[in-house]
């Protein structure tokens, strides 16, 4: 499936460095169950950032302070004793209070009245293009993982301590010096992540692991010699075993139209950049281009190029990126799954693009799997296909060659020694506006372990950390804002009885898994689950080769079962959250469900304004312009009736105009590419706050928060708006709005917000305002 695979919370595949930031100063962490102590304040290393936690903490006391002086007033002037007075009502009324810019107008600018003090008190961290909640709270789970992983003693502070910290010492063995498990699969986590910190080891190997690699698929051009007659033979290696993407990329997963069984399927790729814009809009971009192909040329002569023949070949290949950037169809206009779908045997995608042996390559690609040239595939985009086709027919080979092998060493060069990361720094700061980048190495190491052995990481997570009593409460959150969602079904005037019911069985149908996946719990399947995935401790290089053939395998493995349900994409500890269509099912794992999205001793207000409304985001997935193409059992097939489908277009029309019409810096949001995730945005918003209006009927009116000045149904759309408080650089706004499907936090706010009568009517805004324009968009 192109693109839709999942449709997340917010952009998963964001610009950062993997790894990069600081540690969270957010450490509530209420619903996870803790130990003895706070497990923070056991952290054994302390880096230049967790020192600012110490600062933020004063501050935070001091404010509390204050505000228990401005409370015990409160309390005796309050006789019926309706404010919340608890401690965490305290905290997080002062919280609220300190993210608030209460200079502002809320009917003005909704986004700067509920995060402008955030703003003011969060500038960007070094190294970091944005920074967000979702970082926060990230970076509190790497933390986390850390700890767990251990694994610190006698390590320098140039081998996972702070960068910034010039003449550091080297730190203190970790408290859990003495990794002890009984998984096979968690051990192998451990050793994954002990060989990215070693980086005195790293160095002493230089760029010789690659080098030789580039030599055993058979050399490079810009290096030295290459075998001028193996294309094919170069591509099966490069795109085959390591999981490089050039041209296109081939994967298996569940047939759109027949959602009980897996199918390979080829789709566009191939380019570097973020987007085909950064190649084609030279003007706006011509920055990023120096800058992107300098990078080619470091890279190429730090892997014994020289310099001025190096340049001439990796202008050569960024200028066939290009060629590939302007036949790439572009995000927005790949939004009709049902129009870009083409099933098609092997044979027949033969004649759409016979500058590849298909056949060869597949069968190499899926491995010990024997196909035939019958073999069924979904090519999504096969206008683009058969142009590739004809651009590498009439490409010179030499080009051909650097441009993979270039592939394989933009995806591995990561794993090489700090030059290549050197480079690589300044590449990002041109391109998202970072500047020097005070990432600690165990932050790198612990992304790089996530994204390896995430499921294995998250065992370990899930069970240090994870309140089960959290996963029940969800599960009555999820029921109460779909039964929300189904009683505006009911409420709309433009949709038929018949696809009204089928929309309503669809939302029954919706299939939500909460925290973590069972197996992970279960030694035996989670060792199974990574058996054959061999890891030293002393070769990171190696073993991120190793994950690559590893993958491959499995992703052949899948071809001849059929999809399972219970299968995640997405790890226990990440902070985001997603529905997949042709399973029709919603996930959230463990690591959204905390502060600020939820707490168990919050006010409903907050938890339905925080991840009430992230859960009625994802429900509305299943009816957005995408998703609504999609079956209750999660099959591509026409389900509607036209009069109801033209309706829908029509209101979905008002919010790409809408939205079309916000911008940052001067340039526009693209509506038709966030009006997925715009539908998503406002429908959960809807549903979240029907469901608290029912909570409210069944349990009666919560006590306020102390000092905010805000009933619960303000504080509701307070919460919402403040989970989206966020600083970015231009550069990364840029990005953002050129590759990514939701709009800016800021847009995600303001457009919702002004799209809501409930909103207008609790804030009192005139008709006419910016946040009551008088027009509402309105889709669910």
């Amino acid at each position: 499936m192109p693109n839709y695979k999942r449709a997340t919370l917010q952009d998963e595949d964001g610009p950062e460095p993997a790894g990069d930031g600081s540690t969270s100063p957010d450490s509530v962490e209420v619903g996870f169950r803790k130990g003895p102590g706070t497990l923070l304040s056991r952290l054994a290393s302390r880096s230049q950032l967790e020192l600012v936690l110490c600062a933020v903490a004063v501050s935070l006391a001091l404010l509390l302070s204050v505000a228990v002086v401005t409370l015990a007033i409160q309390y005796r002037r309050d006789p019926s004793h309706s404010t919340c007075l608890t401690d965490a009502c305290v905290r997080v009324a002062s919280k609220i209070l300190e993210a608030l810019d209460t200079e502002m107008d809320p009917c003005q600018d909704f986004y700067q009245y509920s995060c402008g003090g955030w703003i003011k008190r969060n500038p960007l961290p070094n190294g970091r293009s944005k920074w967000s909640t979702f970082n926060s709270i990230w970076d509190q789970n790497q933390a986390i993982m850390k700890h767990l992983l251990g694994g610190h003693q006698g390590v320098t502070d140039t081998e996972g301590g702070d960068p910034c910290v010039t003449g550091a010492d080297p730190q203190p063995p970790a408290e859990n010096a003495t990794f002890n498990s009984s998984s096979e699969a968690e051990r192998k986590t451990q050793r994954y992540y002990l060989s990215c910190l070693k980086e005195q080891r790293i160095e002493e190997l230089g760029s010789q692991p690659l080098m030789e690699l580039i030599d055993k698929i058979g050399g490079w051009n810009i290096t030295g010699s290459w075998n001028q007659t193996s294309f094919m033979e170069v591509l099966k290696s490069v795109s085959g075993t390591y999981r490089a993407t050039p041209f296109f990329t081939v994967y298996v997963g569940a047939d759109s139209k027949s959602s009980n069984s897996n199918i390979i399927q080829v789709d566009q790729s191939g380019l570097f950049l973020p987007s085909r814009d950064y190649y084609l809009n030279k003007t706006a971009n011509e920055r990023v281009l120096a800058a992107y192909l300098d990078y080619m040329v470091e890279l190429g002569t730090l892997l014994g190029g020289t310099p001025d023949p190096t340049r001439l070949q990796m202008q050569q290949v960024l200028d066939f990126e290009t060629q590939l950037a302007n036949i790439t169809v572009p995000q927005a206009e790949r939004r009709d799954d049902e129009k870009i779908y083409h099933k098609m045997s092997i044979a027949e995608l033969q004649l759409l693009a016979p500058a590849i042996d298909w056949l060869d390559y597949l069968s190499y690609a899926l491995a010990p799997l024997e196909l035939a040239d019958t073999e069924p595939v979904v090519v999504y985009g096969d206008t683009y296909l058969q142009q590739v086709s004809d651009l590498i027919n009439d490409t010179d080979r030499s080009i051909l060659n650097n441009y993979l092998i270039w592939n394989l060493v933009q995806k591995t060069a990561s794993s090489l020694d700090q030059r290549f990361e050197t480079a690589q720094e300044r590449l990002l700061e041109t391109l998202y506006g970072t500047r020097k980048s005070c990432t600690p190495r165990w932050q790198t190491c612990i992304s790089n372990t996530d994204d390896t052995l995430g499921f294995a990481l998250g065992s370990l997570f899930v069970k240090a950390t994870f309140d089960r009593d959290s996963k029940a409460i969800a599960e009555e959150m999820i029921s109460e804002i779909r039964a929300a969602f189904e009683v505006s079904l009911d409420q709309l005037d433009w949709m038929d009885e018949k696809t009204r019911q089928a929309a309503k069985e669809k939302a029954d149908a919706i299939y939500d898994m909460i925290g973590f996946p069972d197996f992970i719990l279960d030694n035996k399947e989670l060792d199974d689950v990574y058996d054959g995935y061999e890891v030293s401790e002393d070769s990171f290089f190696q073993n991120m080769l190793n994950f690559y053939n590893f993958s491959a395998k499995v992703m052949a493995d899948q071809l001849r079962k059929p999809p399972n349900r219970d299968q995640w994409s997405m790890t226990p500890q990440t902070v985001n959250a997603y529905y997949l269509p042709t399973k029709n099912g919603i996930v959230f794992p463990a690591g959204i469900l905390q502060a600020p999205f939820y707490a168990r001793n919050h006010p409903k207000a907050l938890n339905f304004g925080g991840i009430g409304v992230v859960m009625g985001h994802e429900l509305t997935h299943a009816f957005d312009d995408q998703g609504r193409e999609y079956d209750k059992e999660g099959n591509l097939r026409p389900w509607w009736q036209n009069s109801s489908l033209e309706a829908f277009k029509n209101r979905t029309a008002c919010m790409t105009e809408q939205y079309g019409h916000y911008t940052v810096h001067s340039e526009k949001v693209n509506g038709r590419q966030t009006l997925g995730e715009n539908i998503a945005d406002n429908g959960g918003l809807k549903a979240a706050y029907n469901a608290y209006k029912s909570w409210l009927q069944k349990n009666g009116e919560e006590k306020r928060l102390p000092a905010l000045g805000l009933t619960n149904h303000q504080l509701f759309f307070v919460g919402f708006a403040q989970v989206w408080c966020s600083v970015r650089t231009p550069e990364s706004s840029h990005e953002g709005l050129v590759t990514d499907p939701h709009s800016p936090d800021k847009y995600r706010v303001i457009g919702t917000l002004s799209n809501s009568r409930d909103f207008v009517e609790h804030f009192g805004c005139p008709l006419g305002s910016p946040m009551n324009p008088g027009k509402h968009c309105e889709v669910w």
